[in-house]
């Protein structure tokens, strides 16, 4: 491998697929509202804006924030806002669980970045990205809180990773 060829950055692997269910269930809409409005033949320029505007609104509601993890830093955009902590310095790691399970994390700069745990789960090199600069803030002692949670999370990955490989080596 060529040193001087900079290294992809990690990426969430199903984002791609989702982005394109959004979009296909806004457009789904989009007809859905149109052709019922144009059958009743109430259909009017103003009210295809109301229609399209409203599919631009539950496309931006279904698109999942996009997660990107790169040497020390990981990122996730969303559709109105971007966020980005480094990893090797991180201060604080929670969790918060209930109807919607997320991690939140913040650095020795300031930033914070609230992050669903099943995209690690489900992205492997986004987790070992994670890891990796878990552990060197952890050896620069900037880690304060969240260490356990980081470790129990590890090794509810580690799980779901063996219970996948037997699943599709047919041996569970």
């Amino acid at each position: 491998m060529d040193r001087s060829t900079p290294r992809r950055p990690a990426v969430d692997r199903h984002w791609r697929g989702s982005a394109r269910l959004a979009a296909c269930c806004a457009v789904v809409f989009l007809a859905m509202t149109t052709l019922v409005d144009w059958n009743a033949g109430t259909l009017t320029p103003a009210r295809g804006l109301l229609w399209l505007a409203l599919s631009s609104m539950v496309f931006t509601v279904l698109l999942p924030p996009h997660v990107t993890a790169d040497s020390g830093r990981l990122t996730v955009r969303g559709p109105l806002h971007s966020s980005t902590v480094h990893t090797d310095a991180l201060v604080s790691v929670r969790q918060y669980d209930g109807a919607s399970s997320h991690l939140v994390l913040q650095d020795t700069h300031g930033h914070r970045l609230e992050l669903d745990p099943r995209v690690l789960t489900a992205n492997p090199l986004l987790w070992h990205e994670l890891d990796t600069g878990v552990r060197r803030s952890l050896d620069h002692g900037t880690l304060r809180h969240g260490a356990d949670v980081l470790h129990r999370l590890g090794h509810h990955i580690d799980d779901e990773t063996a219970e996948a490989v037997l699943r599709a080596s047919g041996l569970s």
